[in-house]
């Protein structure tokens, strides 16, 4: 990142086009099972996960990890939920206890390298490293090294890598990347990838009239698509997953968008003409779901780092830092 860079401007002001464009992943390395000369090995203890509670595609690392029984295997910790200057911080052990205000599973001061935020983990890896600051990062505690910072190819690899060493043989069995679905899956990853996760930011970080509605439309036209889908699944009534009674990538990789657009990106992204749980019953059923019944994605979701994150640490849009209290509840009961 260059020096004159600010990491809370999301879209570079001299970018006339006003579209928000996300940073290519850096460290790209793969743990492997099944590759011998792997620098990398599957082992228990060996590996850390660095994620943050505000952040979706952090919070899909954490999810496999606990669909795949992972919590013996791989530590991990949560930093705090405001994004400075600085970029991610750790917070103290105050904050993280409950009643503080970043209260959270394992959100404490940084006990693998002792760093205060997340930009001197890079550093202590790579000293001339130019990009963001990014969360998940999967860090080798054995080797000192970062193995990947590239969230759908951390959950790839925690969703198979590590089965030969899970002692939970329901979660080991769990195939997230089935083979006869990977086509179905890969094709969905896409435009959901392209629309709707990254569709949202899209939308709410767009310094442009032009690029906000080209954006939120896109993101609703595909919403809407999702919804029709899930409403024929439903209909048929063989399960509440993407695939029916089978849980996928599709749903872990869904899930942390449309968890957050309700409490977030309808009033702080602009993402405003639905909302979810009036707007798109279907979509709402299959959230509710995954919330209440799968405790993978009701452990890993902390409404209080989510709506303090946007709120607070997005100076380009909220300038005075106010976060509303709406909605309420959060998310419905069933």
């Amino acid at each position: 990142m260059a020096t004159n860079d600010k990491i809370t401007d999301w879209v570079d002001p001299n970018d006339k086009t006003g579209e928000f464009k996300r940073q290519v992943s850096s460290f790209r390395s793969f743990i492997s099972r099944s590759d011998p000369s792997s620098p990398f090995p599957p082992e228990a203890g060996r590996y850390h996960l660095y994620v943050s509670y505000a952040c979706p595609w952090a919070t899909r690392a954490l999810i496999v990890r606990k669909l795949k029984g992972l919590e013996d295997v791989i530590s991990f910790s949560s930093v705090h939920w405001h994004m400075g200057e600085k970029g991610w911080r750790f917070p103290t052990a105050e904050e993280g206890m409950e009643g503080g205000d970043a209260a959270g599973e394992q959100v404490v001061p940084d006990a693998v390298r002792d760093k205060k935020y997340m930009r001197e983990v890079y550093f202590g890896v790579e000293p001339e490293y130019k990009g963001r600051f990014t969360v998940p990062v999967l860090f080798d505690k054995k080797e000192g090294r970062i193995v990947n910072n590239e969230s759908s190819e951390i959950i790839r690899m925690l969703g198979s890598e590590f089965d030969g060493i899970v002692e939970d043989a329901k979660a080991r069995e769990l195939d997230l990347y089935p083979e006869d679905l990977r086509g179905q899956i890969d094709e969905v990853n896409e435009w959901v990838y392209h629309d709707i996760n990254n569709g949202v930011y899209k939308s709410g970080f767009a310094t442009t009239q032009e690029a906000y509605e080209r954006n939120v439309i896109k993101l609703f036209e595909s919403l809407d698509k999702v919804e029709k889908h899930l409403r024929e699944v439903q209909e048929k009534g063989k399960g509440e997953y993407w695939f029916g009674e089978r849980l996928t990538e599709v749903d872990v990789r869904l899930f942390p968008t449309i968890i957050r657009f309700d409490p977030v990106y309808v009033q702080h992204f602009k993402c405003n003409i639905r909302d979810i749980r009036s707007g798109y019953p279907a979509i709402n059923r299959w959230m509710q779901n995954l919330y209440w019944n799968v405790p993978a994605f009701r452990e890993t979701t902390n409404f209080l780092h989510i709506k303090k994150h946007y709120t607070c640490s997005h100076p380009q849009i909220n300038p005075k830092g106010i976060t509303p209290l709406g909605p309420v509840p959060d998310i419905l009961p069933l």
